[in-house]
C-alpha cells in the first residue's frame, strides 16, 4: 500500500493564520514545535506547570507561558508534547475542561489516543503530526532551512479540515521542506514502539552492551572495545542513513562486507527474530502499553532501577574519559540540558 507524500506546496499556511496553538510540555519536541511555529508567524504559547523548570527555559527562549488549563482554554489547537505515561493525567486535568467544539486536539505521538489513554470528545478534531527525529534536531534543522520529515494522521474529523490543518502545522514545524507523510495513528504508534524496543534503542544497546563486554571478557582493552563497538556505531549509522545498507558496504571494506553478509545473521538469528515477533504482538494488544502505564502509576521503581543499571554500566565511565579526549564533539551536541 502506497502512502500519500506531501511537502510545503501542498499545505495551507493560511489555515493556521488567526489560530492559536498552545504547546502542552516543553521536552525535546516541545521546545522545537514551539520555537518553529512562533518563527513560521503562529500565535503560540507553551503550557506548563507553574512548578516546571522548563517555565524558564521557555522565557528564556522568548515564548509566552501560561499554566496548561489557561493555556488549553486560551487556544484552537492543543499539541500534547509532555511524555506518554504523563498525558492522561494531564489530559483529563488541565486540557480537557478547556476543550471547545471545534477545537483540535494534537499529539506528537499516537501512543495515548490509539490505546484509548486519553479519548477526546465527539466534537473535537484529533490529529497527529509526529517528526522522525528528535527535538533537538527538529530545531536545529528547521534553523538551518531544513527539516525533518513528518508522519500526520487524523483521528476524528467533524470539522472536515484536520488532514488540511495537520499538514499546515507539519509544514509551519519544518516537515514540508522534507516531506509529510500520511499515516494512521495505529500504523504510527506501533511501528514507533517496536522500532524503538527492538532496533532502534533496546536491540541496538543491547547489542553494543554484548559486543563490548564479550571483548572485555576475551582480554581486550575496554578502550577498544568501546571503539570498535560503540564509537564507530555513528559512522555506519551515518551511511546508512544517507544512502542505505548497500550504500554503507559500499564505502567499508571488502573484508568489512565479506563479514557483515556472512556472520551478520548468526547474530540476529531464529531466535531473534521469533522475540521480534513476540514484541510486536505485545505492542499490537496493548499488553506493553498497560504494563508501563500500571508501572508509572506505582512510581517506576523497576524503571528507574534499570535506569540506574545503565547510567553506571563501564561502558559508561570508559566513554566519558575517551569522548573527553575528543573536545570537538562537545561542540556540535544538539542537547543543552541548560537549554532544550
Amino acid at each position: 500500500m502506497g502512502l500519500n507524500i506531501y511537502t510545503d506546496k501542498d499545505a495551507n499556511p493560511a489555515l493556521l493564520k488567526g489560530k492559536k496553538v498552545a504547546v502542552i510540555g516543553y521536552g525535546s519536541q516541545g521546545h522545537a514545535h514551539a520555537q518553529n511555529l512562533r518563527d513560521s508567524g503562529i500565535e503560540v504559547c507553551v503550557g506548563l506547570r507553574k512548578t516546571s523548570p522548563s517555565c524558564e527555559k521557555a522565557r528564556a527562549a522568548g515564548l509566552d507561558v501560561r499554566e496548561t488549563a489557561e493555556a488549553a482554554a486560551w487556544a484552537d489547537i492543543v499539541m500534547m508534547l509532555v511524555p506518554d505515561e504523563m498525558g492522561s493525567e494531564i489530559y483529563e486535568g488541565e486540557v480537557k475542561p478547556g476543550l471547545k467544539k471545534g477545537d483540535y486536539l494534537a499529539f506528537g505521538h499516537g501512543f495515548n489516543f490509539h490505546f484509548k489513554k486519553i479519548v477526546p470528545p465527539a466534537d473535537v478534531n484529533v490529529f497527529m503530526v509526529a517528526p522522525k527525529g528528535p527535538g533537538h534536531l527538529v530545531r536545529s534543522e528547521y534553523q538551518g532551512g531544513r527539516g525533518v520529515p513528518c508522519l500526520i494522521a487524523v483521528g476524528q474529523d467533524p470539522s472536515g479540515n484536520t488532514k488540511d490543518v495537520a499538514l499546515a502545522y507539519a509544514s509551519a514545524i519544518g516537515g514540508g521542506r522534507a516531506a509529510v507523510i500520511e499515516t494512521s495513528f495505529r500504523e504510527e504508534t506501533e511501528t514507533d514502539l517496536f522500532g524503538e524496543q527492538s532496533v532502534l534503542c533496546g536491540g541496538l544497546t543491547e547489542l553494543i552492551r554484548a559486543g563490548y563486554e564479550t571483548l572485555v571478557e576475551a582480554g581486550y582493552s575496554p578502550e577498544m572495545a568501546y571503539f570498535e563497538c560503540l564509537h564507530e556505531v555513528k559512522l555506519i549509522v551515518d551511511l546508512i542513513y544517507e544512502g542505505g545498507i548497500a550504500n554503507m558496504r559500499y564505502s567499508i571494506s571488502n573484508t568489512a562486507e565479506y563479514g557483515d553478509m556472512t556472520r551478520g545473521k548468526r547474530i540476529i538469528g531464529p531466535e531473534a527474530r521469533a522475540a521480534m515477533k513476540e514484541i510486536l504482538k505485545e505492542i499490537q494488544t496493548g499488553k506493553f502499553a498497560d504494563e508501563w502505564m500500571t508501572e508509572y502509576r506505582c512510581g517506576s521503581p523497576h524503571f528507574r532501577e534499570l535506569r540506574k543499571e545503565g547510567e553506571h554500566h563501564p561502558i559508561e565511565e570508559v566513554g566519558a574519559k575517551l569522548r573527553g579526549l575528543m573536545p570537538w564533539m562537545q561542540s556540535r551536541r544538539l542537547v543543552d540540558k541548560s537549554r532544550n
